[in-house]
């Protein structure tokens, strides 16, 4: 257990005395000594066999723990002598104390990943949500923080680090990429939803970790509903890759015309692309044509900065329209024929 090996890292850097953990089997798991990790030692075998508390034998104290899923580990301490007995009591209780705290981290995390997953009862959920010291009511959003599987460990670390504080906020790895932070927000959601992302993001690229990707939910007010949350930040991740897969941040409620043409059917899809581009005309576009395409949706149709930005003169601007009009009998200038030709680019990246 992680507690366990913390806690003894701890101890060496302030006891005088060698100590450790040994499991039922008498396996050294972790000590202060690391030379004994690995090796067995009988005399904890006896004292699970025999059922006692604690021995005094060679020249070693032992006290059997007790972990809450029912687990044997014996702590043992170097000596005989009432220091080494006194060390081993103190030992004793704070290992206990920290497996207590673990399982608790644990039994939370486990509970609150079935109810994003939706695998509790809604009706169930405020009444285990007590149990588990959890408020109920809170406003929170769910981040879906998705990272190169080598980098996963270093992620969760970073982000332990930056929301230290575990009664509001709640972390979950869901699989080796993905790590879900459900965010209990205390500022106004509007501003802090996109800051706390935008966080995220920098810290992560500061510690080297990169490409990473955010999908962040809609803010909910209960428990319950932030089932709703975590669906959606997996949806924006999803059509995130689809139409803009460069982008970090990809926020459910400005998913725009992606979320509308990822619920239609292919088959529709396919009949408005032939409708727009028959024979496939589209694919009689260049690739400088189609830069010039881009940047003059980027600049929201204004001729004179996609010039400036793609170092061109203005006529061949013009001429490089009047080629895509050519070709598809759409007139990007028009704004018409502009939103059905960004429209059907979308549908053409979704298929």
């Amino acid at each position: 257990m992680e507690e366990l090996k913390q806690s003894i890292e701890k101890a060496s850097e302030f006891m005088d005395r060698v100590t450790g953990v040994a499991n039922s089997s008498g396996v050294v798991l972790y000590a202060t000594d690391e030379s004994l990790v690995g090796t067995v030692i009988d005399d904890v075998v006896s004292l699970i066999e025999t059922g006692d508390g604690v021995l005094v034998s060679g020249s070693k104290v032992y006290r059997r723990l007790m972990d809450p899923s029912h687990s044997d580990y014996v702590c043992f301490v170097e000596g005989t002598d009432h220091v080494a007995q006194t060390y081993l009591e103190l030992m004793s209780r704070w290992l206990m104390s920290e497996m207590r705290d673990g399982s608790t981290e644990e039994d939370q995390k486990y509970f609150v990943k079935n109810v994003l997953l939706e695998n509790e009862l809604p009706g169930d959920i405020p009444l285990k949500a007590r149990e588990h010291h959890i408020p109920y009511a809170a406003t929170r959003v769910v981040y879906i923080i998705r990272v190169p599987g080598q980098h996963s460990i270093a992620a969760q670390n970073v982000l332990e680090d930056l929301f230290p504080v575990r009664k509001m906020d709640l972390m979950l790895t869901m699989d080796e990429n993905s790590i879900v932070l459900l965010k209990e927000l205390q500022e106004e959601p509007k501003k802090a939803v996109g800051a706390i992302a935008e966080k995220i993001a920098g810290y992560l690229f500061d510690e080297g970790i990169e490409p990473v990707n955010i999908g962040i939910g809609m803010t909910v007010e209960t428990l319950k509903d932030c089932a709703r949350s975590y669906r959606e930040a997996s949806l924006a991740l999803t059509i995130g890759d689809i139409f803009e897969p460069e982008q970090e941040l990809m926020f459910y409620n400005r998913l725009g015309l992606g979320r509308l043409i990822y619920q239609l059917p292919p088959t529709l899809c396919r009949m408005f692309l032939d409708e727009v581009f028959p024979n496939a005309s589209y694919d009689e576009l260049d690739d400088e044509t189609l830069l010039t395409i881009d940047k003059f949706f980027d600049n929201n149709l204004n001729g004179s900065e996609t010039s400036r930005q793609l170092f061109v003169h203005r006529n061949t601007l013009v001429y490089r329209l009047d080629k895509v009009q050519k070709i598809t009998d759409l007139d990007l200038r028009n704004f018409d024929d502009a939103v059905l030709f960004k429209l059907a680019s979308m549908v053409r990246k979704y298929l």
